[in-house]
C-alpha cells in the first residue's frame, strides 16, 4: 500500500475508527481490549463523554490565540498542577517531549547564571525521554545518538538505581546542574526507582545545588496509584515533566518547575505557538477532575493487586517469563527471548500490546479497567506464552 507519510513507524496491519472506554473497533467492526491505551495516553478511556463534551463545547467559543494574551484557562490548569505537584509554576507545551526540551534549557540557563562555562546534566542508564533533539541527547540509546549526532554535549551518564555511581560522576566532573531521571522506566521495561535511591538523590542534588529533574511523562497522573511516582518516596523534585495522560489523547505538556528553578526562564526565552491554548488547558482541567471525582488513584492501588494476583498464580510460574514488574498500571511482563512477534499475534486475538527493549511485553491499560479486563488481559497473554514459548 503506497502513502505519503514518511516511514518513521512500523505500523501494524490494523485501521481503527472508533473507541469506547477500553475498547478500540477496527474499520471491519472488530473489538479489541486496548491495553496500551496510545503508550499510557488514554487513562480514562476512549470517546469519554465529559471530555467529548468540554472540547465540543470549547470549540465552539475558542481553540486558541497566542500566548500574548491571558488564557483563563491555561491559568487555572497551572494552578491545579502546581497544587498537586507542589511545584510553583507551569510552562505549557505540546508534549512529553517538549516538557524534557524545556527542562533541558531550565539546567543549561540555571547553570549558567552560576557562572558555570560548561553545565552538566547527569542522565540515567536504560532511559527514554523523547525523539527530539534534546530530549535525544538525555536519552539511553546511543544508536539514535550516533545516527543523529553530535548530540548536546555536557550529559554524564550514570547506571540508573546506582548511588555509587552517580557519587563516583560527582567525583569525576564539575559543574553540575541538574540531574534527570524516570521515577519508572516505561520504555526501559518498567523498571521502577528504588524508593531509597530516589530520596538519597534528592539529598544528594539539595547538597550540591543540583536541579533534579522527574520525567512523569508515561507514570505521572494516577498510573502507579498516586498522581505522581516521586511521591511514593515523598520527595518533591525541583523540576517535573507531564504529558500523555493530561489530555487523554489532545496534545498538551507541561514543564512545572518551584524554587531557583522557577525563575531561570523570563519573558523571550522560551515558548510555544500552540502550548497551552483554550482548548487542550480546558480538557486538562476537565480530566483532573474526572481523576479526583472517581478516586482513581484509588481504583488503581484495587486494580493492580488483582493484576499482580493474576501475573503471580498464571504468567510468572512458566518457564519463559524471566521477571515480572508491576507498579501500579504499569506492567512489564520480561521474557528469556525475544518477542517482539507477539504484537501481531495478540492483535490477532484482539489485545493491543506493545513490546520494549525486544524481551519486555509492557502493558498500560486505561485506568478505569475493572477485574474482567485485568483477567481478560491476562489470560490472552498466558495463551500468548504458552502457544510461541512454552512447547
Amino acid at each position: 500500500m503506497s502513502t505519503n507519510i514518511m516511514p518513521t513507524y512500523n505500523r501494524k496491519p490494523v485501521w481503527f475508527t472508533k473507541g469506547e472506554g477500553v475498547y478500540l473497533y477496527d474499520n471491519e467492526g472488530n473489538q479489541y481490549l486496548d491495553a496500551l491505551c496510545g503508550l499510557a495516553v488514554t487513562s480514562l478511556g476512549h470517546s469519554h463523554p465529559k471530555i467529548s463534551k468540554t472540547i465540543k463545547d470549547q470549540s465552539e467559543k475558542l481553540i486558541h490565540t497566542s500566548n500574548a494574551f491571558n488564557i483563563t484557562s491555561q491559568e487555572r490548569l497551572a494552578k491545579r498542577l502546581c497544587q498537586l505537584t507542589g511545584m510553583e509554576n507551569a510552562f505549557f507545551c505540546n508534549s512529553g517531549a517538549e516538557s524534557v526540551e524545556a527542562a533541558i534549557k531550565i539546567a543549561r540557563k540555571y547553570g549558567h547564571d552560576k557562572n558555570y562555562k560548561n553545565p552538566k546534566i547527569i542522565v540515567m542508564s536504560n532511559s527514554f525521554h523523547g525523539r527530539t533533539m534534546g530530549a535525544m541527547s538525555v536519552t539511553a540509546n546511543t544508536k539514535s545518538h550516533d545516527a543523529f549526532g553530535p548530540i548536546l554535549d555536557g550529559m554524564i551518564r550514570v547506571n540508573f538505581n546506582s548511588i555509587e555511581d552517580l557519587k563516583m560522576a560527582l567525583q569525576n566532573h564539575t559543574e553540575i546542574s541538574a540531574l534527570i531521571l524516570e521515577p519508572v522506566q516505561g520504555e526501559g521495561g518498567i523498571v521502577p526507582c528504588d524508593v531509597s535511591y530516589l530520596r538519597e538523590v534528592r539529598e544528594i542534588c539539595t547538597d550540591k545545588q543540583i536541579l533534579l529533574m522527574i520525567d512523569e511523562v508515561q507514570s505521572g497522573f494516577c498510573r502507579t496509584g498516586k498522581w505522581f511516582s516521586y511521591q511514593h518516596s515523598n520527595i518533591k523534585p525541583d523540576v517535573v515533566m507531564v504529558a500523555k495522560a493530561l489530555g487523554n489523547g489532545v496534545p498538551i505538556g507541561a514543564c512545572l518547575a518551584r524554587d531557583e528553578a522557577s525563575r531561570v526562564l523570563e519573558a523571550g526565552m522560551h515558548g510555544s505557538t500552540f502550548g497551552g491554548n483554550f482548548l487542550s488547558t480546558s480538557v486538562g482541567l476537565t480530566i483532573l477532575d474526572i481523576m479526583r471525582d472517581t478516586r482513581l488513584c484509588e481504583h488503581v492501588n484495587k486494580i493492580s493487586k488483582i493484576m499482580q494476583h493474576e501475573l503471580t498464580a498464571k504468567i510468572k510460574p512458566l518457564s519463559s517469563v524471566k521477571d515480572i514488574r508491576v507498579f501500579g498500571m504499569m506492567i512489564g511482563i520480561e521474557l528469556k527471548m525475544n518477542c517482539a512477534d507477539l504484537v501481531i499475534k495478540a492483535l490477532k486475538k484482539r489485545l493491543v500490546i506493545n513490546v520494549t527493549k525486544d524481551k519486555t511485553i509492557r502493558l498500560l491499560p486505561p485506568l478505569i479497567c475493572e477485574e474482567e479486563h485485568v483477567l481478560k488481559i491476562v489470560d490472552i497473554i498466558e495463551q500468548l506464552i504458552q502457544e510461541n514459548y512454552e512447547q
